[in-house]
């Protein structure tokens, strides 16, 4: 079976459970898959449940698809991604992404936990992502190109869409935060980065760093699919402050921002 009678086959079973045209995809980081539990009139289907969906086994990433309503739009939230440190190659990493674009799915909001290169962003933060610099050393869409998912050569100008980083911003000062908005460093991982490569990332414009992200945002511009990324602070990059870096910590400050973050995502959600 093809990779894209795969992605096919797991779209037809979402669109089996949820019949109704899903508006918004959201992927859920590290530790946020708290706001699956907004969703209203919830379909859940754990991922082992969709044929050739991977499988998350990172601490922080719960596993299940949670279609329902949330501010009168149908939405598909995905609780917990496939990372490519993990061992998937990217055309798994982008699986669940490439099954939303089969699906129509017109928007799309890519959040993630991130380590803050700029002083400026304390811990707990959220951010809007304008841009991102990919350094995984990988790049989703190499190989044959299947037409059917996209073209070729798509163009990266606007990977993070001007409108929806203005309805984030809209949607920030509705609750009371004025978004801060920056560039996102997409590596591999797993390990955290090291002091050098974090003055490094500062001095090629990066604001914040993550292990996710930037192969989901790639796949979903080529399929048309309109994005918006938002990083969450989790802890300072190795270096900024004289302290090592955890993935407890970063489990406990996405506990303590996920009910700004819910408010936020409902508050954009409503907007589109």
């Amino acid at each position: 079976m093809s990779y894209y009678d795969q992605v096919q086959a797991a779209a037809g079973s979402i669109r089996r459970a949820v019949p109704a045209p899903i508006q918004v995809g959201v992927v859920l980081g590290s530790g946020l898959g708290d706001f699956a539990d907004r969703v209203g009139e919830a379909v859940v289907i754990p991922y082992d449940k969709l044929p050739h969906w991977p499988a998350s086994r990172v601490v922080g990433h719960e596993g299940k698809l949670v279609c329902g309503r949330v501010k009168g739009r149908m939405v598909a939230a995905l609780a917990g991604r496939a990372h490519a440190y993990e061992g998937h190659d990217m055309q798994t990493v982008t699986f669940a992404v490439r099954a939303l674009g089969v699906l129509g799915v017109p928007a799309l909001i890519l959040t993630n936990a991130a380590g803050g290169i700029d002083p400026g962003l304390d811990v707990g933060t959220l951010m809007v992502i304008d841009d991102h610099i990919n350094l995984t050393g990988q790049n989703p869409l190499v190989g044959l190109n299947d037409d059917r998912l996209g073209p070729r050569f798509p163009d990266m100008s606007d990977v993070y869409s001007p409108r929806l980083r203005s309805l984030a911003d809209i949607a920030g000062r509705a609750i009371g935060r004025a978004l801060p908005h920056g560039v996102y460093a997409g590596l591999l991982g797993p390990s955290y980065e090291t002091p050098a490569e974090i003055r490094f990332l500062r001095l090629i414009g990066a604001d914040v760093v993550g292990m996710s992200t930037v192969a989901e945002a790639i796949v979903a511009r080529q399929m048309g699919i309109e994005v918006l990324g938002l990083s969450c602070v989790t802890n300072m990059a190795a270096g900024v402050l004289p302290q090592p870096i955890a993935h407890n910590d970063v489990l406990e400050t996405t506990r303590r921002v996920r009910g700004e973050l819910g408010a936020l995502l409902e508050g954009v959600i409503e907007r589109i």
